[in-house]
């Protein structure tokens, strides 16, 4: 029987420790990172069955690693590692295409728990679409977040949630949250300088 392949990353090695630890007793296969880039980088390169991720790292946070996998293998399901403080992003990380969240500390039967539902969805849905979809909500959200200081106030405090009045994927709200510039040009064409302000401030915080 095939083990499952497990990829764990997070910039404090005593989590990944834990957390391979607990994985390799239930016959798992676990790979680990420090880094949220090299992490990236692996998840898209290796065939893994399931991801697990810290939200905050210093070079690329959970949520960005969540949208280029989801982006890339839009199947393979991603567990959140969130501590107490950020709590309330792993939440927000569910609603954008998450798969659980399982918050430090973490007793070994919480972990396995979460991955193994993760897993289970995973098999059992059909994954999100990727694609930009809504184009006219995108300009729509940009072009208020140009001209709306407490719409960007919203955006900044609630996240995903400020964006319920809007007909957006999950996908779709990712990549306004975590300033894709690139990738919402590539299918709506070049943005105005006003449009891309939010996005640029995205870019250059990511508050999680």
């Amino acid at each position: 029987m095939k083990s499952t392949h497990a990829l764990v990353i997070d910039d404090e090695q005593i989590v990944l420790d834990s957390v391979k630890k607990i994985l390799v007793a239930e016959n798992y296969e676990v790979d680990t990172s420090l880094s949220g880039r090299e992490g990236l980088d692996l998840a898209l390169q290796k065939p893994y069955d399931i991801v697990l991720t810290d939200i905050r790292m210093p070079d690329i946070g959970g949520m960005r690693i969540l949208r280029d996998v989801k982006r890339a293998k839009p199947s393979l399901p991603v567990v959140i590692i969130t501590g107490y403080a950020t709590v309330k992003g792993a939440v927000q990380a569910m609603k954008l295409g998450a798969t659980d969240y399982v918050e430090k500390p973490f007793t070994p039967d919480e972990l396995i728990q979460a991955v193994v539902n993760a897993l289970d969805v995973a098999a059992a849905e059909k994954p999100e679409e990727q694609a930009l979809i809504h184009k006219d909500e995108i300009i729509r959200v940009l072009e208020r977040a140009e001209s709306d200081s407490q719409f960007i106030a919203n955006l900044l405090y609630h996240g995903t949630d400020a964006l319920d009045a809007y007909e957006l994927t999950g996908p779709e709200k990712l990549a306004l949250l975590t300033g894709d510039i690139d990738w919402i040009e590539s299918h709506i064409g070049p943005l105005a300088r006003g449009q891309r302000k939010w996005l640029e401030q995205r870019l250059s915080a990511e508050i999680w």
